[in-house]
């Protein structure tokens, strides 16, 4: 009865936002059989692939926001919210991703397990939103809107995360601790090959065009693991505005390092980057769109790039080839369309 109560004050006080909650029962099965397996609800995509991956057969997993979809401003829906109140756990990846979830989300902590993926991290190797490390105490995962919250685009780093979905499954059903454990391994043993491919790969780009530009700071993390720097238009949050200084700015750089490929972001308007090609040409650079990079979700569902391996493979890939590194197209798996440009 208190859980029902405090379900309904939230429904009543919560602003509706854009409604794309994913479902996805990972075994496929419906009815009653369901009802033994962990009911487990994940913000984001990356979130959700680590829980299903996890948790094969004994989890079903109820991702909040889709592809497509930008967590920085994302409102929780009615429906949202009672997915969160039914569940037996929450998953979010926390440093303040899911800013405009925060308070739902430490409410609902109040009566069950509410795990921010990201809290076992060493805080030595989290960043600021310029890419530097946070200061020694600056450390938080749930209140500090400044600290860079894009841990997965380093594969090494977002591996740590499974190792939390591990424990807290295992401590939810302990009894199946052992099948945790094993899934575990082997995903954390796929990711480890995945990092080794993306270093390998951005190593062939002539040395003079490693810049990355993107629409908003997504990829800090992604340029210190593989060796590339990384430049946003915007912000590391979407409600952040780009000015014409900023634009004309990175306008000179591309000139200055002869490179001649931007990059769009699945969940991110591409306006300012059309901005930046735009000044480029009016100053004689010629500048293209490198190709479509998922930043703050995952692809399709249904898709390899709607998988968390399958999305940064596609970032890896794609970044490689448009700024003239040599890797095939069909990517780490030999499972990517090849198509890379956009």
């Amino acid at each position: 009865m208190q859980n029902r109560s405090f379900c309904l004050v939230l429904l009543a006080t919560l602003t509706l936002g854009c409604h794309s909650r994913q479902a996805t029962d990972t075994s496929g099965a419906t009815g009653s059989s369901s009802k033994t397996k962990i009911q487990a609800v994940a913000t984001v995509g990356m979130v959700a692939d680590l829980v299903r991956n996890v948790g094969g057969e004994l989890v079903d997993v109820t991702q909040i926001c889709g592809a497509g979809v930008d967590p920085h401003l994302y409102k929780p829906t009615r429906d949202d919210v009672q997915h969160i109140m039914e569940a037996d756990i929450v998953f979010y990846c926390g440093l303040m991703l899911e800013g405009k979830m925060a308070d739902t989300l430490e409410k609902v902590g109040r009566s069950k397990p509410v795990i921010a993926a990201t809290h076992a991290i060493d805080p030595a190797r989290l960043m600021t939103g310029d890419g530097e490390a946070l200061p020694d105490d600056d450390k938080s995962h749930t209140a500090k809107p400044h600290g860079d919250p894009h841990v997965w685009n380093d594969v090494s780093l977002w591996s740590q995360c499974v190792d939390v979905i591990r424990d807290e499954l295992t401590t939810l059903a302990p009894e199946h601790g052992d099948q945790f454990a094993e899934n575990a391994a082997a995903y954390r043993s796929e990711l480890a090959k995945l990092h080794e491919y993306g270093v390998n790969a951005i190593a062939t780009i002539p040395e003079e065009r490693r810049l990355l530009i993107t629409s908003h700071d997504a990829f800090n993390y992604f340029g210190r693991a593989y060796g590339i720097e990384v430049r946003g238009i915007q912000g590391i949050s979407t409600e952040s505005e780009a000015g014409l200084q900023q634009i004309n700015g990175l306008v000179d750089v591309l000139i200055r390092r002869n490179v001649g490929a931007v990059f769009i972001e699945s969940s991110v308007s591409p306006k300012n980057v059309e901005a930046l090609i735009e000044g480029a040409a009016s100053k004689g650079h010629k500048v293209v769109k490198g190709g479509l990079l998922y930043s703050d979700a995952m692809g399709p569902e249904g898709s390899y790039e709607g998988t968390y391996i399958g999305m940064l493979d596609h970032n890896l890939t794609t970044t490689t080839r448009a700024l003239g590194g040599d890797v095939d197209a069909t990517g780490f798996q030999g499972k990517l369309a090849g198509a890379v440009d956009e």
